[in-house]
């Protein structure tokens, strides 16, 4: 059994996972990801992959997620699955290049700073 490990990660989530040629399921935090992911819009975020690579319905796919929100934790868990499908085949990675899927979103929140509000605002300046 070939199975291929990878992370990916997301603002504060992070995704392991785990893929092994199969019949095309998807199981995250042990659910089905169609049950995991209710927005349309986060389950075609964990699907773009595959569609990219036409390979839909070729690999099962097992996610542990943590952290974060349901959007970071998809976009996380699309990052873990292009990478194991580059780790899998090395040719797909020009295609997923292409769509932007190989790179992690770096943007975190800014921390707040003492003697301010937030992370940027300030409290309000009194001159007397």
């Amino acid at each position: 059994m070939n199975q291929t490990a990878t992370s990916g990660r997301r603002k504060t989530a992070v995704a392991r996972v785990f893929m092994t040629p199969g019949s095309g399921s998807i199981t995250v935090n042990q659910k089905p990801f169609e049950q995991y992911f209710p927005v349309p819009n986060d389950r075609a975020e964990v699907m773009l992959p595959f569609e990219t690579t036409n390979t839909i319905g070729q690999y099962d796919v097992v996610c542990n997620v943590a952290g974060g929100g349901v959007a970071g934790q998809a976009e996380a868990v699309r990052l873990g699955i292009s990478k194991g499908l580059v780790a899998i085949n090395e040719e797909l990675k020009p295609a997923l290049r292409a769509k932007g899927l190989m790179t992690r979103d770096n943007r975190m929140v800014e921390r707040k700073k003492p003697g301010q509000k937030k992370a940027r605002k300030r409290f309000q300046f009194s001159k007397r």
